[in-house]
């Protein structure tokens, strides 16, 4: 961390002049630069966090920390990697998952340092910022107070036909590449000063890396698609002669979010850069009241706990598992892939594997995990290595490698505090996941007791303990992992317990909380717990027309659920939630979270 660099009061003409310069180090090791200003009162009421427009960095939004005129707020604005002081080729992001995942450490700086939680912080975010922001409420479901999203990017006009398509093609063949933005200031922006000001700023960033377009593009229309998982009190102003985005997203996100506390306002004449537009108290003072209105609402959060009984995801399952009619069109289309499912069983191993035990399977999922394509000769190899290079087959194995790191990161946390180590996963399938990441932890733990309720993986997990000749420590049993009664009278009382892709076979929560609560039962204030979640899935409606289940062959119709669920499930047993990981997609979740202690 860099020393903190701040002017004197007496050299400051406002607030914005005040800004405290800081790094924070994000999760790959990156130090990423931002501002920060102190509230003026002694007390902070709570925090406005402000993310830039792509090609800009956090300076120019300084000039919001007077015009929201909100001196009992402390405000914060980060330069994105790769754009502005922050480090890194620049327009470039290893993904924009990782530029999402850099939201969720700056949050974690500012809760550290400064003392702020999440529910006392309302962010502010503009154009791809906004985008970046709004990726990050839907995948993390953080509790915070407001979202006020100005003119998101959730479709770039490109002008160029085809011009999507030819980048990602051009990428495919070519690599990476960059793309230098053809907007011009004074499409921006009314504002004179502003102009000049974007036009002389050494710090912008004119390029933008070809694969964050890309990236761009996907993850708006996923959020979009399913902005009903978001329930955050939002705000969206849609500037209304935007030359550089569409209007027609916008309108939809904010049509489809959840959250009864939501906003939209459109703001005739203004371009792009709605918060610096030249009428922009216009806009200011629409998030100012929003934001202060959000601050002193006493309104309790949305309870979704009950989304298995009611809710999108609960419609969006019983419309995959009602039958089709078998010589309507999609019948006919439904019935050809299980047909060609079926007949790639007879030369693919993977295939074959989940035919036989299910596409769900602790089998299936072991043989996905191993990664290695096997069958019947170089066409069974094809088409078996195509099976696992599925899109949810590669979250499942990013997961598994998730898994494997915060495992360890909870076994090391646990150790520094002095416990002793006791692991505990409930359905563990072939535990090999759990046995690679134990293999790679400094100290072997005290005691590690897997359990599953197949005969199949029990089976097999004991075979993977022997070959491996782990002590008799280490042990598989068969146990069912939704009786609560039986979980809380386990000894010695796990001090890490993990979940791992079970509740998401499963879609009433009335199981999913005698689970927990048996959980919360046998673990100590203290203790953590592991659990994975998948609040989206690109395909769906396949794998509920053409794949099977392990619970007798039937149709593998998943319920989804939204990260803000399981969270709140998983907080109503009593955790608290400490963190999480996401693979690149938005598919597969793993979070961690602390027994506390109960009140």
């Amino acid at each position: 961390m860099l020393a903190e660099k701040s002017p004197s009061p007496a050299q400051a003409a406002n607030r914005a002049d005040l800004a405290v310069e800081r790094n924070f180090t994000t999760h790959d090791g990156a130090e990423l630069f931002y501002r920060y200003w102190p509230a003026a009162s002694p007390e902070a009421k709570g925090a406005i966090v402000l993310f830039h427009r792509g090609h800009e960095h956090g300076g120019r939004m300084a000039h919001l920390v007077d015009e929201f005129d909100l001196p009992d707020h402390a405000f914060y604005a980060w330069d994105a990697r790769g754009h502005g002081r922050s480090p890194g080729e620049r327009g470039y992001s290893p993904s924009f998952a990782a530029s999402v995942r850099d939201i969720d450490s700056l949050i974690k700086e500012i809760n550290e340092k400064d003392g702020f939680a999440a529910s006392d912080i309302a962010v502010v975010a503009q154009s791809v910022g906004a985008v970046l922001a709004a990726t990050w409420v839907h995948d993390y479901a953080p509790k915070i107070r407001a979202l006020v999203l100005a003119s998101p990017a959730f479709s770039v006009k490109l002008y160029v036909p085809f011009a999507r398509q030819g980048i990602a093609a051009w990428q495919l063949w070519k690599g990476r590449f960059f793309v230098n933005s053809y907007v011009k200031a004074r499409f921006l922006t009314h504002d004179p000063e502003r102009i000049r000001s974007f036009e002389s700023d050494p710090l912008i960033t004119r390029p933008i890396a070809s694969n964050i377009l890309l990236d761009l593009y996907d993850h708006a229309e996923r959020v979009v698609g399913d902005a009903r998982a978001i329930t955050v009190p939002t705000q969206v102003l849609i500037s209304g002669s935007d030359w550089v985005v569409r209007h027609g997203p916008q309108h939809e996100f904010f049509v489809n979010l959840a959250s009864p506390a939501k906003e939209r306002h459109i703001l005739p004449g203004f371009f792009h850069d709605t918060l610096g537009e030249r009428d922009r108290a216009k806009a200011i003072t629409l998030a100012r009241d929003f934001i202060v209105g959000q601050f002193d609402a006493q309104e309790p959060r949305l309870d979704i706990t009950q989304a298995d009984r009611a809710g999108f995801t609960r419609d969006e399952a019983d419309r995959l598992a009602a039958p089709l009619d078998l010589l309507s069109p999609k019948g006919l289309y439904w019935a050809i892939s299980r047909a060609f499912i079926r007949m790639g069983g007879w030369v693919s191993n993977g295939i074959s594997t989940g035919v036989k035990t299910g596409f769900d399977s602790g089998s299936t999922l072991d043989y996905v995990y191993e990664n290695e394509a096997r069958g019947l000769g170089p066409v069974g190899r094809t088409v078996d290595r195509t099976f696992l290079d599925a899109i949810g087959w590669r979250g499942i194995r990013q997961r598994k490698l998730h898994l494997e790191e915060l495992i360890g990161k909870a076994a090391r946390d646990l150790r520094i505090a002095g416990r002793p180590l006791h692991i505990l996963d409930i359905a563990a399938g072939h535990g090999r996941y759990v046995l690679d990441a134990i293999a790679n932890l400094e100290e072997p733990p005290a005691s590690v007791r897997l359990q599953d309720y197949s005969d199949i993986n029990v089976e097999r997990g004991r075979a993977l303990i022997a070959e491996r000749e782990l002590p008799d420590s280490v042990t598989f049993r068969k146990a069912d992992a939704f009786d609560g009664e039986a979980l809380a009278a386990i000894e010695p009382a796990p001090d890490l317990a993990i979940v791992s892709g079970l509740y998401e076979l499963f879609p009433d929560n009335a199981p999913i909380r005698r689970s927990l609560g048996g959980l919360a039962k046998t673990i100590q204030p203290g203790g953590m717990l592991i659990y994975t979640c998948q609040p989206w899935h690109p395909q769906l409606e396949m794998i509920a027309r053409s794949l099977t289940s392990h619970r007798g062959g039937q149709a593998w119709v998943m319920r989804r659920r939204t990260q803000a669920e399981m969270d709140q499930l998983v907080e109503a047993a009593g955790f608290e939630k400490i963190d999480q990981r996401i693979d690149e997609w938005g598919i597969f979740t793993v979070s961690v979270a602390r027994r506390v202690s109960p009140e």
